[in-house]
C-alpha cells in the first residue's frame, strides 16, 4: 500500500527504525481518522523534547547572546511553519493518516512534533536529539543575526515613521474544526491592506504582516 510505502520511506529519512511500529502509527495519526488512538499526547511530549534540543543547540551556537536575541531564535525555530516545512522535507505529509484530501499544515506540524517524541520513546533521548541536530541546526546556522518576526518588523517599521500601530481584521474562517484555515488581514494608516491565510490566526496575521513588510520594504506603497 502507499501508505506503508510512505512509512518506509519516513523511517529511513528520520534514520531510525521502529521496534514498537505502533508507535509510529499512533504518531501519524490524526483525531479525525476515527482510531482508538491519536497523535495527541505524543505531540505534547515532543514539544518538550524539541524545546529542549533546540535551546541547547542554540546556547551552544551563541554563547555570548542575550537571553532576549536566544527567545527569538528559539521561537522562529519551534513555530508551526518551521515544523511544517521539516515534517514536509522528511515524508511526514504523505505518512499521515487523517481523514480529507492533503496533508494541512498545522497537521504536519503537530504530527512533526508527535514523531519527535515517538523518536525519543521508541529510540531514546540521542535518537531524538539526533533527528532534530540534523534538520535544526542548518536552520540556526543560516542566521548569524537574531530573526525578528514579521509582525514585530512590521509594527516597528510603522512607528518609526509615525503611522503608529498596524491593524488587524479578521476577515474569514473555514474548513473543519480540525483543520481550520483563517484569514487576515493587516493595514497602515489607511491603507490598502494586505490579506494572507494560515491555519491559525496567530499564523495568518503573520503571514498577512510579512507580505506587507515585504511590499513596504520595496518600496511599492512609497
Amino acid at each position: 500500500m502507499a501508505v506503508d510505502r510512505a512509512i518506509e520511506a519516513l523511517q529511513t529519512r528520520l534514520g531510525h527504525s521502529f521496534r514498537d511500529a505502533a508507535l509510529l502509527d499512533r504518531a501519524l495519526t490524526h483525531t479525525s481518522a476515527g482510531a482508538d488512538g491519536d497523535y495527541e499526547r505524543l505531540e505534547f511530549l515532543g514539544d518538550r523534547v524539541l524545546g529542549l534540543v533546540v535551546a541547547e543547540l542554540l546556547l551552544e551556537k551563541f554563547p555570548d547572546e542575550s537571553e532576549g536575541d536566544i527567545g527569538r531564535r528559539f521561537a522562529q525555530l519551534v513555530r508551526a511553519e518551521t515544523l511544517t516545512k521539516i515534517g514536509r522535507a522528511v515524508g511526514i505529509d504523505r505518512a499521515l493518516n487523517h481523514a480529507g484530501d492533503g496533508a494541512i499544515d498545522g497537521i504536519v506540524a503537530d504530527a512533526t512534533e508527535a514523531v519527535i517524541a515517538a523518536l525519543y520513546l521508541d529510540g531514546g533521548f540521542a535518537t531524538a536529539a539526533n533527528f532534530i541536530a540534523a534538520h535544526w541546526s542548518p536552520l540556526i546556522k543560516r542566521s548569524e543575526v537574531p530573526p525578528r518576526d514579521a509582525k514585530t518588523a512590521l509594527q516597528e517599521w510603522s512607528q518609526a515613521r509615525g503611522l503608529g500601530l498596524p491593524v488587524y481584521t479578521d476577515i474569514a474562517r473555514a474548513g473543519p474544526d480540525h483543520a481550520p484555515v483563517f484569514t487576515v488581514a493587516v493595514n497602515i494608516s489607511g491603507g490598502e491592506p494586505v490579506e494572507a491565510r494560515g491555519s491559525s490566526k496567530r499564523a495568518a496575521e503573520q503571514a498577512a504582516a510579512a507580505l506587507l513588510f515585504e511590499r513596504l520594504e520595496g518600496g511599492d506603497d512609497g
